[in-house]
């Protein structure tokens, strides 16, 4: 029966906020072109090819919390789910149901990080208006008391896009992270030991642009959500009004804009994180036994 490895807490922590600030910050050019493809307003209107490191201090501020918080939550429910599976299954118990429930309350964990960084790096990626430095673009979001967002008497805008958001990590988690285990347990079997963080990298990277590709549409919608409102400035009412706005005015194949260089961050991204991850956990393994 297949055993899900034990990864202390403290060591998920570490590990994921590590791999999360490496992945975001080597990468975040091309998350920028993507969110400029995705803007209402037009690549070239949205910033082009100039500034792609603008909003980098917000990704930055997010990343580490954010992937410590879902690798925290989802190492620690592996094995906990696993055994419920086995308890109330017994032999038909699954591991990819196993991986698939603990990636989503992984990303439900992360997404209260996630969104609200989200937000914050999208509007200065696409140069709004008073989004000049990080501390304007934060008070310009928290000024945004309009309803729409979750708790935005409280919060303003920061939690705007929060379920879209959700809607859009829990499908590509439950793509992602059963594909890249089988794939590492299927590798670990041809040859007889466990993946090394390079291998694992590899899967990683299979597993995230395959997963990127399936969600793009879900990530344009939620782009077009945190942003607020379409390029004449008319407020978008929700994931549904979103949709059927951009079929409408702009066509169906708005839905996949971005998906080249989404397939290509993540892909790229999925090799830096998961090979970064299993390193930082090894090297975090050996050097503190007592954690």
């Amino acid at each position: 029966m297949h055993q899900e490895r034990h990864t202390p807490f403290i060591v998920s922590l570490l590990a994921g906020g590590l791999a999360g600030t490496s992945v975001d910050l080597a990468l975040f050019p091309i998350d920028t072109l993507k969110t400029r493809l995705q803007s209402p307003h037009g690549f070239l209107a949205a910033g082009g090819f100039s500034g792609v490191y603008r909003g980098v201090w917000a990704a930055a501020a997010g990343s580490a919390p954010g992937a410590a918080l879902f690798f925290g939550t989802y190492e620690k429910m592996k094995p906990t789910i696993s055994r419920m599976q086995r308890d109330v299954l017994g032999e038909a118990s699954s591991p990819a149901l196993t991986h698939m429930t603990s990636a989503c309350l992984g990303e439900s964990a992360a997404c209260l990080v996630r969104v609200p960084t989200e937000v914050l790096k999208s509007k200065m990626q696409t140069n709004a208006r008073g989004t000049c430095t990080l501390s304007s673009t934060i008070k310009l979001v928290l000024a945004e008391k309009d309803g729409r967002a979750f708790a935005s008497g409280l919060f303003g805008g920061l939690y705007r896009g929060y379920g879209i958001t959700l809607m859009r990590e829990v499908p590509f988690a439950f793509i992602q992270f059963p594909l890249y285990e089988r794939l590492k347990t299927e590798w670990g079997k041809m040859q007889c030991e466990e993946t090394s963080p390079l291998q694992s990298a590899v899967c990683g990277s299979f597993a995230g642009g395959f997963a990127a590709a399936v969600t793009t549409p879900l990530d344009v919608i939620k782009t077009r959500l945190m942003l607020g409102a379409d390029k004449l400035g008319v407020p978008y009412l929700g994931a549904r009004d979103v949709v059927s706005r951009v079929v409408k005015e702009e066509g169906s194949s708005v839905l996949l804009s971005g998906i080249q260089p989404r397939v290509m961050w993540i892909s790229i991204g999925g090799f830096v994180f998961f090979g970064a991850y299993e390193s930082y956990r090894s090297m975090l393994l050996m050097s503190s036994v007592g954690l």
